[in-house]
């Protein structure tokens, strides 16, 4: 483990905003120490929100997921980009004719909170792009037809990789990109971390001041940034996507970098 030399930086922290992939799981399977390390926060008082740029899945499915990894969370812990964009779409663009590039778990969660999704993207006046492993050349053809400059464009959130089992694979970033090289316009949002909406909905659901919360993730542009630029302390672990490296020519600068996150309590003791 790697700390910075500045202790007192971890003395009084009380939430912890904890990303998944790369963090707490990779693939399939946790990373080793994983659960113990959360247990570990739980019995020192300090709450966790578990907060995930991932779109395709919803808080009860991530609920499921950890309790087959051995942690037990509660849904309301739980803060994927899925509920970050059904949010800020419930609040910016009720109502309105919306059009999906993305997994068809993320359209049904859409609409379950009410939002009208349009199959003709012609007939859309909000354009979501986000994961979707059947993207094709035909998705670049509906943004053209989609997006123009009274669309509003938003983006799930910026992940261009994500960390697999076999290494990494393209992320809602990637695609968000392609489309927004297609249409020759970069998005109005892109939600997820770092955006101030995931922010402030995470320090919401832990009930602590940034000045007392700790994010922990493994990249140094969404996670770590998202911390840095609200106040919070920083770790970076080195299981996912950024390394000691990256840290070192980051204009994020941690505040810790550990090799995984069983090192957590170890740096809070």
């Amino acid at each position: 483990m790697s700390v910075t030399s500045d202790s007192e930086t971890f003395d009084d922290i009380r939430g912890v905003v904890l990303d998944l992939d790369g963090t707490v799981y990779r693939g399939e399977g946790a990373i080793p120490g994983a659960a113990e390390a959360v247990a570990a926060l739980r019995e020192r008082g300090i709450s966790v929100c578990f907060c995930s740029n991932n779109p395709t899945k919803t808080p009860a499915e991530y609920v499921d997921r950890l309790a087959g990894m051995g942690i037990d969370a509660d849904e309301s812990a739980v803060l994927p980009a899925s509920t970050v964009t059904r949010d800020y779409l419930r609040d910016s663009h009720p109502g309105e004719p919306t059009y999906l590039l993305g997994s068809d778990s993320l359209a049904d969660y859409l609409r379950e909170s009410g939002q009208r999704l349009v199959d003709d993207p012609r007939a859309a006046s909000v354009f979501v792009a986000s994961w979707d492993e059947r993207f094709d050349y035909g998705d670049m053809r509906d943004a053209l037809a989609g997006i123009d400059d009274d669309t509003a464009f938003l983006g799930t959130d910026p992940d261009r990789t994500i960390p697999a089992a076999e290494g990494f694979v393209p992320g809602s970033g990637a695609i968000i990109g392609a489309v927004a090289r297609t249409v020759g316009r970069e998005p109005d949002r892109v939600l997820g971390k770092p955006a101030p909406e995931t922010a402030e909905d995470a320090l919401a659901r832990l009930g602590v001041p940034a000045e007392r919360c700790l994010v922990v993730g493994d990249r140094l542009d969404t996670d770590l940034r998202m911390g840095a630029d609200h106040g919070m302390a920083t770790a970076l672990v080195l299981t996912g996507v950024s390394t000691r490296a990256d840290a070192a020519g980051s204009a994020v600068d941690p505040d810790a970098v550990l090799d995984s996150l069983a090192d957590l309590p170890a740096l809070l003791d």
